[in-house]
């Protein structure tokens, strides 16, 4: 067989993916596992989203559109975006996209030469696809460590440490997968005070779960002075409308939309058209379902944090958004003789039939940060209470 190119091969995954697949092959065994691993809504899209996709097939709306989206799509994000950030954003500065994902590569490669040795910052645990994106762009990947002593937020001196004439981006993502941490206003105003001075670097705000914040209202770096120009909002419809099958993605940034546009001509040509109305209908309606949503999201939350400090050798710390727990487990793989949180998180599904992901799928383990799983709480309160009764019996029984 030809050989493969370095770049595929060296291509990341999200593995996430690679755990469901495990999962899927324990039930089919017959096995029951409740599966904490895969980050999406576990609710149905609300009635009128899917009725108005529905109604954009039967008009014949099922050819082409623009590639940047469909004007209405346009103007409706850059409204809703600017309300939710104290911005003015025009709909010429959005652009549509089969999800916020392709807009990672997207900016990586706009903003990036291969074989230039451009850097890029990202947070580490991070989304696995930023780290991916930037080594198959041919940029160097340089982690941003989010420490368990700061909340699992940025250091803003350690930030200013790290950037260099050849750092061309800095990703930020708030709130935060895998920890769901959120970063406050004081920790936005010192990164662009940080930024500020460094005009060659852009940033990537990954916002997809801005309106699942909890304790606080939503804050973008975007809406500090002088960093709108530089910054590309990445936002869309999968985790506050329950429509992540749906793939509608959206962007924001002025510079940057027209290449945008062309990547999205060159790559999957446009988004799904019935699909855009759908996320059409999203923004524009009813809100009552998405709060709803939110809501469960939120008793989860104080529900599974309080049961997680409850197992032996478990640790949490209370996240302020997305819908995402990071427990600390060094000491439970002590306790059980597991070598590590990866090691634990394969006892816990064949031995206590739980599906979690370990640090090591969100990037490099934190140096003295010990060992971490992440829980993603889009699950049933039955699942969660059982799930989590399980762990504690599983650590109990194996515990040295």
């Amino acid at each position: 067989m030809p050989d493969l190119s370095k770049r595929t091969l060296q291509l990341g995954t999200e593995n996430a993916f690679v755990v469901l697949a495990e999962v899927e092959a324990r039930i089919r065994e017959g096995r029951k596992v409740y599966s904490f691993c895969i980050g999406q809504p576990d609710f149905p899209t609300p009635p009128n989203i899917g009725e108005a996709a529905i109604r954009a097939i039967k008009e014949g709306r099922t050819g082409y559109t623009p590639s940047a989206g469909i004007a209405a799509l346009r103007e409706a994000v850059a409204g809703a975006m600017g309300r939710g950030r104290g911005l003015d954003i025009r709909p010429e500065d959005v652009v549509v996209a089969a999800g916020c994902k392709p807009f990672i590569g997207y900016t990586i490669a706009c903003v990036t030469d291969p074989g230039e040795g451009h850097e890029v910052i990202y947070p580490n645990p991070g989304f696995p696809i930023y780290e991916s994106q930037i080594r198959v762009q041919g940029a160097v990947p340089v982690p941003l460590h989010l420490r368990e002593s700061r909340g699992f937020g940025f250091d803003a001196g350690e930030l200013a440490r790290l950037i260099t004439p050849k750092t061309r981006l800095v990703i930020l993502n708030s709130p935060q997968n895998p920890t769901g941490a959120v970063l406050s206003d004081g920790d936005l105003d010192r990164i662009a005070d940080v930024l500020r001075p460094h005009d060659h670097v852009w940033v990537f705000a990954d916002e997809v779960y801005s309106r699942l914040m909890y304790d606080a209202p939503f804050s973008s770096i975007a809406s500090r002075k002088g960093m709108l120009h530089r910054t590309v909002i990445a936002d869309g419809a999968s985790k506050t409308w329950a429509m992540t099958g749906w793939r509608i993605g959206f962007a924001a940034n002025k510079p940057l939309a027209p290449h945008f546009t062309r990547w999205v001509t060159n790559t999957e040509s446009c988004a799904g058209h019935p699909n855009q109305y759908a996320a059409l209908e999203a923004i524009t309606g009813p809100q009552d379902q998405a709060e709803k949503m939110k809501r469960t999201f939120r008793e989860r939350r104080e529900l599974i944090v309080g049961l997680l400090n409850q197992v032996p050798g478990v640790t949490c710390q209370l996240p302020g958004g997305a819908f995402y727990v990071w427990p600390n487990v060094t000491k439970a793989c002590k306790m059980t003789g597991a070598r590590d949180s990866e090691e634990l998180r394969k006892l816990l599904l064949h031995e206590a039939g739980v599906a979690v992901l370990a640090d090591i799928h969100f990037g490099h383990r934190v140096p003295g940060d010990g060992e971490h799983v992440r829980f993603s709480y889009a699950a049933s309160t039955d699942a969660i209470r059982e799930g989590l009764a399980r762990v504690a019996e599983f650590v109990k029984k194996r515990k040295r």
